[in-house]
């Protein structure tokens, strides 16, 4: 149940970091560091979930 619950709160920080990325690219564009920096972050949570998942 824990690990339930660990993967639903990763999937809703995606979620709201790839949320935030979409804003800081539209305001800033693709390339923008604050955008880079955002898009690393997410990585980094995806990369966690798939490892919890497999």
């Amino acid at each position: 149940m824990k690990r339930l619950l660990n993967e639903k709160a990763l999937l809703f920080q995606i979620g709201i970091k790839r949320k935030v990325m979409y804003r800081k690219a539209k305001t800033f564009g693709y390339t923008h560091p604050l955008v880079v920096a955002c898009s690393q972050e997410l990585d980094e949570l995806i990369n966690r979930y798939q490892e919890k998942v497999s």
